[in-house]
C-alpha cells in the first residue's frame, strides 16, 4: 500500500504516547501501537521546542519524505506510527535518519509482535 493515511485526532497520538512503543534513532523518536484500523496510519508531529515555524515546517516536510522512502515499504497493517522531531531533525544527515528510521521500525515490530513489556531502546548506535 503506498497511500499514506494520518491519524486523525489527538486521541490517535495520545494512545500511542501512553500504551504503544517507542524508539529512538538519529533526528526522530517514533512510537508505534496496534490499532483497529486494517490500514497502517502515520502521525507527525514537531514541537515549538525544536524551533521557529519555518524549522518546524521543515522537520515536518523530512519526516513526511523519510516516510514515503523508508516506512512505506516496511509499514503493517494495523499499526499507528508517530514520528516525533527532534532538535536535529533538521541538520540530521538524510542517510542516517534513513537507517535510524528503519532500524527502529524493525525494532518497533518486534516488540509489537512480541507484546513485552514497554522498552526504549538506542535504535542507532553511537559513534
Amino acid at each position: 500500500m503506498s497511500d499514506m493515511r494520518t491519524i486523525p485526532s489527538r486521541a490517535g497520538f495520545l494512545a500511542a504516547r501512553s500504551s504503544g512503543e517507542k524508539a529512538l534513532s538519529r533526528g526522530l523518536v517514533i512510537q508505534a501501537i496496534e490499532n483497529e484500523a486494517s490500514q497502517w496510519r502515520i502521525g507527525l508531529t514537531a514541537t515549538k521546542k525544536i524551533g521557529n515555524a519555518v524549522t518546524r515546517n521543515r522537520a515536518r516536510r523530512r519526516m513526511r519524505a523519510l516516510a514515503r522512502s523508508y516506512l512505506v515499504p516496511l509499514a503493517q497493517p494495523g499499526t499507528d506510527y508517530v514520528l516525533i522531531a527532534r532538535h536535529d531533525t533538521v541538520t540530521a544527515d538524510w542517510q542516517d535518519m534513513a537507517k535510524g528510521l528503519q532500524k527502529a521500525i524493525r525494532y518497533l515490530h518486534r516488540s509489537i509482535n512480541r507484546s513485552g513489556t514497554r522498552r526504549t531502546v538506542k535504535a542507532l548506535d553511537q559513534k
